[in-house]
């Protein structure tokens, strides 16, 4: 994070005591930092202005799976950015927050006819097509509402991103976008399709990509097929090339953004069409930290124990992907440094938020599991009901709370117990002979 600090063995993010945002607002807490968020999108757009780039016309599409809340969404686009978004709910969310459809790129394998019909009414920027089921969805409901349905191609290259194989999505057995093979026979169909305006070519080949070889060969395969489109006749406007840049949670090496970027326009510049970049994890990863505080230490033979009040529930990332985050004392402690395993209070063993971390720990101390703001609460849920935590943004000397923590009666708002079973008054008489009986 810019700005985290310690004075005088307290942290401090963006000169605010996360102590007192724990004192005022509670834990688990999420914690988002403005000035980080705003530096990390500037640092992106600004790459693109560099003079070596300054050829590319382009538009940052934040990918909304990574933080949805309203304020993320809405700071966003505030400093200019569009946006990516995989369902009606994520279209719903940006267009809450203030979001340009015109800026607004609907990507996804499963869009369901509401969605697509909402999105051309909305008149969105642009469809990325991974089937070609799909692609006939979206010609008939365009046809049938009487639009053109602005699309691009989202190409299955068959490259490793090299990444964890649940966020790697350019393999050929991924369930993501089309086959090499099958474009030329698509290029046909699509000509065929009156409601359907071919506006780009489009590749996301995964999440938290650090090695930039991967991304290298999407480059280089995207441009041979923009070529093959041109060549064929079809007026592009804009290439894709998808997000994923990674971001350091222990020991990565990502590439900068301005490397990224410059990547970027080596290999596609010459094409003189605008590109589309849709970073989400290194936008706001590392604007965001989650606010815990140790309940009890619990110490075996095996292991030692520090059992906290945030859980998987919370923060799915270390259970889902064994994913390592930092996690750092809030204040200072005077106890004696051991090797903790810090869980949760969740009924799973796979309740851990970080194993064999060397602290100094006592119950009630608080802690911060660093670079959390992206797959974090988005990825959050009520398992164990349990409410999911409040969120905050530092901005500035301002701490505002954007979203309040869930209440118990809140969980269960929507449940309701049915009434009595239709078939108990029928069978009253017969268990009122049956007692008769036996006395």
């Amino acid at each position: 994070m810019n700005d985290l600090r310690y004075v005088n063995g307290e942290a401090y993010l963006d000169g605010i005591s996360l102590k007192s945002i724990a004192d005022q607002f509670g834990t688990p807490c999420y914690v988002y930092s403005r000035s980080t968020l705003a530096a990390n999108y500037q640092a992106f757009d600004s790459a693109f202005l560099e003079p070596a780039n300054s050829g590319l016309s382009h538009q940052i599409c934040y990918a909304v799976k990574a933080n949805s809340n309203l304020a993320i969404l809405n700071l966003l686009q505030r400093l200019g950015s569009g946006f990516d978004l995989v369902s009606g709910g994520e279209l719903e969310r940006v267009l809450a927050a203030g979001g340009d459809p015109q800026k607004v790129i609907f990507s996804g394998v499963g869009k369901q006819d509401a969605e697509i019909e909402t999105a051309l009414g909305k008149n969105i920027s642009c469809f990325n097509v991974e089937s070609e089921a799909e692609l006939a969805r979206i010609q008939r409901i365009a046809q049938h509402t009487g639009k053109v349905a602005p699309i691009a191609l989202r190409v299955n290259p068959d490259i490793d991103a090299l990444t964890h194989p649940y966020i790697s999505t350019g393999l050929k057995d991924n369930k993501f976008g089309l086959a090499l093979t099958a474009l030329a026979d698509l290029r046909s169909t699509l000509k065929k399709m009156k409601n359907l305006k071919l506006i780009g070519l489009a590749c996301h080949i995964g999440s938290q990509l650090v090695n930039p070889e991967p991304f290298d060969a999407a480059l280089r395969c995207l441009h041979r097929l923009a070529l093959e489109f041109l060549a064929a006749g079809f007026p592009l406007q804009h290439l894709n090339v998808g997000g994923g840049l990674g971001v350091r949670y222990r020991n990565e090496n990502p590439p900068s953004r301005q490397d990224y970027v410059t990547l970027i326009q080596s290999r596609l510049s010459d094409l003189k069409l605008k590109i589309i970049l849709e970073p989400g994890r290194s936008l706001v990863a590392e604007a965001g930290l989650l606010l815990t505080r140790v309940e009890y230490i619990k110490e075996t033979a095996e292991k030692n124990f520090a059992v906290i009040d945030a859980a998987m529930n919370d923060l799915l990332r270390p259970a889902l992907y064994h994913a390592w985050h930092d996690i750092i004392p809030v204040t200072a402690s005077p106890a004696e440094v051991k090797t903790y395993d810090v869980v949760g209070p969740i009924c799973e063993s796979a309740d851990c938020l970080g194993r064999d971390r060397r602290l100094r720990l006592q119950a009630n101390d608080l802690l911060g599991i660093l670079t959390a703001g992206a797959y974090g609460f988005c990825m959050s849920s009520n398992y164990n009901s349990r409410p999911r935590p409040a969120e905050v943004l530092i901005d500035g000397s301002k701490v505002q709370l954007i979203r309040r923590r869930e209440t118990i009666k809140e969980l269960y708002a929507l449940e309701k117990i049915p009434g009595k079973y239709p078939l108990l008054p029928s069978l009253l008489p017969f268990l009122h002979a049956f007692r008769g009986g036996r006395g």
